[in-house]
C-alpha cells in the first residue's frame, strides 16, 4: 500500500476543522456539521480522571454501513469504502483460515460478522507536549475478532512480547494483524488477543486506519468443552467493558469471563 493513504489528507483537512471549531471543548459531530453520523467523533479519554489515564489522540468511528453515506467528501468517501471493502474481505479469510485450522465452520463468521456490525476508525495523534507523561493509545486489547490497521510512517504502536514493549516499525508494503479478545475467547485461548498502545511524539502528528472485524450484540461467544471462558454474548462483553472503564478507569476485559473468575 502507498505510504501515505489517499484519503490521509482529506480527513487530515476533518480533523483540523473539528479543532478549529471545538475550541478546547467537547462537541458533537452535529455541532462540527460534519459528514458523518452523529457520535462519530472522539476524543481522548471521556473517563480519565489522570494523566496516566488519557490518551491523546481523536478520531472517527464509522461503520461499515455509514461509509458510502459521507457524500459531502466525495473523494474521501470513495477511498474510504474501496479500503474498507478490501480490507473486510481480507478478515474475512483470515479468519476462516483460522477457524479451520480450529476445526470449526466459517460459516460462523459469515452469519455473524454482518457489515452493518464491523467498522472503521480514523485516528489522528497530535503532536504532545506531555510525550513522557500520556500515551497516543492506553495500553489496552481489542475487543472484536481481528482489527486490520495502517499506519503512516511516524511511527508510534508498540505490543507486548515476551512481557516487553516491542515497538512496531512501519512498512508502507504492510497491514497490521491484530487478534482481539473474541478469537480468544472463541479458539480457548489457541489463539490470544495482543496488548498494544500507541507512544506519543512531541513533534509529530500521526495517523492510521482501522478496521474492527465484530459480531451483532447478540451473537453468543463458546467453544468445545472443556472451556476455559463461561458463554456470554458480545453485548455482555461491551457492557462489562465500558463498565469497568467507568468504574477502574481502564479495561479489564476476558478475566471477567473466566470460568475460575
Amino acid at each position: 500500500m502507498d505510504s501515505d493513504p489517499p484519503f490521509r489528507q482529506t480527513y487530515k483537512t476533518l480533523f483540523d476543522k473539528t479543532s478549529e471549531e471545538t475550541c478546547n471543548k467537547v462537541v458533537t459531530v452535529e455541532e462540527c456539521e460534519l459528514p458523518f453520523p452523529a457520535g462519530s467523533y472522539r476524543w481522548g479519554t471521556p473517563s480519565a480522571t489522570c494523566l496516566k489515564q488519557l490518551s491523546w489522540s481523536e478520531a472517527f468511528h464509522i461503520p461499515m454501513t455509514d461509509i458510502s453515506d459521507s457524500g459531502a467528501f466525495s473523494s474521501l468517501s470513495s477511498t474510504m469504502e474501496q479500503f474498507a471493502t478490501t480490507v473486510a474481505g481480507l478478515a474475512k479469510k483470515l479468519a476462516g483460515i483460522l477457524a479451520e485450522k480450529l476445526g470449526q465452520k466459517t460459516t460462523f463468521f459469515e452469519e455473524n460478522c454482518l457489515p452493518s456490525a464491523c467498522y472503521l476508525r480514523m485516528n489522528r495523534y497530535p503532536p504532545c507536549p506531555f510525550s513522557l507523561e500520556v500515551h497516543g493509545l492506553m495500553p489496552h486489547t481489542d475487543s472484536d475478532f481481528l482489527t486490520i490497521l495502517h499506519q503512516d510512517e511516524v511511527g508510534g504502536l508498540q505490543l507486548v512480547k515476551d512481557e516487553k514493549w516491542i515497538s512496531v516499525k512501519p512498512n508502507p508494503e504492510a497491514l497490521i494483524i491484530n487478534i482481539g479478545d473474541l478469537f480468544q475467547a472463541w479458539s480457548n485461548d489457541v489463539y490470544k488477543s495482543v496488548q498494544h498502545r500507541v507512544v506519543t511524539n512531541p513533534t509529530m502528528e500521526r495517523f492510521s486506519t482501522a478496521y474492527f472485524f465484530c459480531p451483532s450484540y447478540d451473537t453468543v461467544i463458546q467453544n468445545s468443552e472443556p472451556s476455559i471462558y463461561r458463554k456470554f454474548s458480545f453485548r455482555e462483553y461491551r457492557q462489562q467493558v465500558q463498565a469497568d472503564v467507568q468504574k477502574l478507569g481502564h479495561k479489564v476485559g476476558l478475566p471477567r469471563f473466566l470460568l475460575s473468575h
